[in-house]
């Protein structure tokens, strides 16, 4: 993760920042499951806990090569009036390190119940029993609202931004460009 871009939303009258970058991410999310050789990863560079809000500008990391590919695509059409691409550029010298991970809450308890029955190899009665005084969770992070490729439904991608620091992980990134066990250049 050597290079990154920025992309950053441009201000609209008929739409909020947030649907925007909705709608942007969604975009990046159908590239790089329709281009799964890609490496990239997201940042979000204005992201902010106290205001529960990712920021006007999407980070883009990988090697120069992946992200000029991605940028070679049409994954952008009809996002273009909407946002701002800089040049894909190096990450510079020295940088902190930020973990930015997708976080899903435990809210739906029948969900969990049926997860629970089918991974153990019981029935849901049974399953229901282990959750019976369960209450739904409820997660206070900035999010992101998808449409489910493959069930079609839409659904709240909760994204944890780390405070940064100074030692980088390795690791894999799913195709929202998010990582559990990776970090990124926080510059």
């Amino acid at each position: 993760m050597d290079y990154y871009l920025d992309i950053g939303l441009l201000p609209d009258p008929d739409f909020v920042p947030s649907m925007l970058m909705s709608a942007l991410f969604s975009k990046l999310h159908r590239a790089l499951v329709e281009h799964p050789e890609l490496t990239v990863a997201v940042s979000f560079p204005q992201y902010s806990l106290a205001q529960r809000e990712l920021g006007g500008y999407l980070r883009l990391h990988g090697n120069q090569q992946d992200l000029e590919s991605l940028q070679s695509t049409q994954w952008l059409t009809g996002m273009r009036d909407h946002v701002s691409c800089k040049a894909v550029l190096p990450v510079p010298a020295h940088t902190e390190y930020v973990f930015v991970q997708r976080v899903q809450a435990k809210s739906n308890v029948e969900r969990l119940v049926r997860r629970s029955a089918k991974r153990k190899g019981i029935d849901e009665a049974e399953a229901r029993i282990n959750y019976h005084r369960a209450k739904p969770e409820k997660l206070r992070l900035p999010f992101i609202t998808l449409n489910s490729q493959s069930s079609g439904q839409r659904f709240a991608l909760f994204i944890k931004q780390s405070k940064p620091q100074q030692t980088a992980q390795t690791g894999a990134f799913n195709r929202y460009g998010l990582s559990q066990t990776a970090t990124l250049p926080w510059f």
